[in-house]
């Protein structure tokens, strides 16, 4: 289990801040609200029925795992889940831009889909550059 090219590592970096982000947000959710524009309002200051913390949680737990994936992908060179990748983290920038510029979502949110499309965007390139006849 080594990485082995330029598609690894970009796997790699970007599950190992994936797991970082998602332990932030686990702990802190408020602190994952702060970093990404929105509104922090204190716990007990909250509507009943209010789930912003759950959800920032549960997105948080998601995007551990999704991690996890990115990182065991990248130690046993899993190619094909490379390529799966790029189309839908450009998909996520694209979500995500709209509904910054729409206005649902503070200007600063729109950092995670520029990370996500940079990552795509890396993947794809080193993925591209790898098959190239040498």
């Amino acid at each position: 289990m080594k990485i082995r090219d330029a598609s690894g590592w970009t796997m790699f970096i970007f599950g190992i801040l994936a797991i970082l982000f998602g332990i932030v947000g686990l702990i802190r959710p408020e602190l994952l609200l702060s970093v990404l524009g929105f509104e922090v309002v204190d716990r007990a200051q909250r509507a009943a029925g209010d789930y912003t913390v759950v959800y920032i949680t549960a997105a948080s737990m998601a995007s551990f795992n999704m991690g996890v994936y990115y990182v065991l992908a990248s130690w046993n060179n899993l190619k094909k889940f490379y390529a799966w990748t790029v189309p839908f983290r450009t998909l996520t920038f694209a979500i995500f831009t709209t509904i910054v510029l729409s206005g649902w979502a503070p200007t600063r949110f729109i950092g995670v889909g520029l990370w996500e499309l940079a990552g795509g965007l890396a993947t794809g390139v080193a993925l591209y550059t790898e098959n190239l006849p040498r």
